[in-house]
């Protein structure tokens, strides 16, 4: 007999074939699926009308059909998907009942009702995959998708009707290949392997004299997450320039009160305060992204680190909580955690769980810098020396102090519009902070 295309209730017209599920020789059952058709909305099954071999197959994927057109030649079809009858006399076995060989393997298990779920349940990492294989159902979009980024689709094995691959099934694949490469380059690095072991050593010896001193455990860790993070973020960098002649001028006025309290009055504690007043006008500049649940975290609290240089190489301690402190508290903050960077005394918990870093270089010298996001922060801000130099302010040139600030941000979260605005608004924060606020 022949199937034809039933009425699927999706509309009138026709509609493409999105995967076709038996060849000719396979035997299938009624009401087995044998293919599936692309609708505007969704993908949507085709089951047989009967059971029986597979004797002619008249539609290939891409092809468009609708209601009664042919799809397949069935022989020896039967009620109930019987593939014959019994042949010989009254003794005889009656014929075994068919198999739907051609459908597809369904998932190994269910993700419902499991309270922990296997990767290998899903995925194939370690079998050999047969290039002759056929590939799993799954729709023109999945398709494409796999063949873009390089998944086989045979590896995965699929949690839609009759073991359909659907994009989830291809998300949570890619997720776990990202979440095992980065745990890998993790132990790697923990055990001082910076570079692929097949690269050769390189003795430079041949061109001159040289000497030799072996990398701290310290520099291993800041150069494996330096590389991570350089590599896994879309890093984009906006160049700006505070004027703060006037808020210099009121810092050192201010300085002597501070000094008594045993605190220094710095530019990094100003510039704490105008970036947290920032952040509050930009909560995307203080958030995360989950790579694994692809959400993006909008922190509530304001925890922001502080690079801090030092014999041993870069640290980053937090300041917990900025938006809550005074100008002391956060002058004392910064003077406690710089000296137990110096001294080798800060802990663990006390350089984690930072929303937002600023790399400040002014004290050291140099101009514009691009920093290197802090992962998983979503922006970074540099902030370089400050130096006299020839502004227009009321039509007449004049000197001022400008201090040249960047910012690092994270282009998968935050657009070139959203970094200008947060920019602008960065600097008029610092042209916003008055005596009042600085007083003690």
């Amino acid at each position: 007999m022949q199937v034809k295309l039933p009425n699927l209730g999706e509309g009138a017209g026709s509609s493409p074939v999105a995967s076709v599920l038996v060849s000719v020789g396979d035997t299938v059952e009624k009401d087995q699926t044998i293919l599936e058709l692309e609708m505007e909305k969704s993908v949507v099954p085709v089951p047989s009308s009967a059971g029986g071999k597979v004797t002619k197959v008249y539609v290939s994927v891409g092809d468009k059909i609708g209601v009664g057109d042919p799809i397949l030649d069935l022989e020896g079809a039967g009620d109930a998907g019987d593939s014959g009858e019994a042949s010989g006399g009254g003794d005889s076995e009656p014929a075994p009942k068919a198999k739907p060989a051609a459908a597809p393997a369904p998932a190994r298990s269910s993700r419902a009702g499991r309270e922990s779920v296997s990767f290998d349940d899903y995925f194939d990492f370690e079998e050999e995959i047969d290039p002759n294989a056929p590939m799993p159902p799954a729709s023109p979009s999945v398709r494409r998708t796999a063949r873009e980024i390089g998944v086989d689709l045979r590896r995965i094995h699929g949690t839609g009707g009759g073991g359909r691959v659907i994009m989830s099934d291809l998300r949570a694949f890619v997720r776990w290949c990202q979440m095992t490469a980065f745990r890998q380059a993790g132990e790697a690095a923990r055990e001082g392997v910076f570079q692929p072991r097949s690269k050769p050593s390189i003795d430079f010896s041949q061109f001159g004299e040289i000497s030799k001193k072996p990398m701290s455990s310290l520099r291993k860790v800041i150069a494996e997450r330096m590389v991570e993070n350089k590599n896994t973020l879309p890093h984009v960098t906006q160049f700006d320039s505070v004027d703060i002649t006037d808020l210099n001028a009121l810092r050192k006025k201010l300085a002597p009160a501070y000094k008594e309290k045993g605190s220094n009055l710095t530019m990094t504690v100003i510039t704490l305060m105008a970036v947290v007043r920032a952040l509050k006008k930009h909560p995307i500049f203080n958030a995360s992204l989950d790579e694994v649940t692809e959400e993006i975290i909008l922190k509530e609290y304001y925890h922001i680190g502080m690079a801090v240089d030092s014999d041993a190489g870069l640290m980053v301690p937090v300041i917990r909580n900025a938006d809550r402190k005074s100008p002391l508290e956060l002058a004392t903050d910064l003077k406690t955690l710089a000296a137990k960077v110096r001294d080798r005394q800060i802990s663990g918990d006390e350089m984690k769980g930072g929303s937002f870093t600023i790399s400040n270089q002014g004290a050291i010298g140099g101009g514009h810098f691009t920093p290197i996001i802090n992962k998983p922060e979503t922006a970074i801000m540099g902030v370089g020396q400050s130096s006299l130099q020839p502004a227009v302010v009321d039509g007449q040139i004049v000197p001022r102090l400008l201090m040249p600030i960047t910012i690092s941000y994270d282009h998968r979260l935050i657009d070139g519009g959203t970094a200008a605005r947060f920019t602008v608004d960065l600097k008029n924060a610092f042209t916003e902070i008055t005596e009042a606020d600085l007083a003690l």
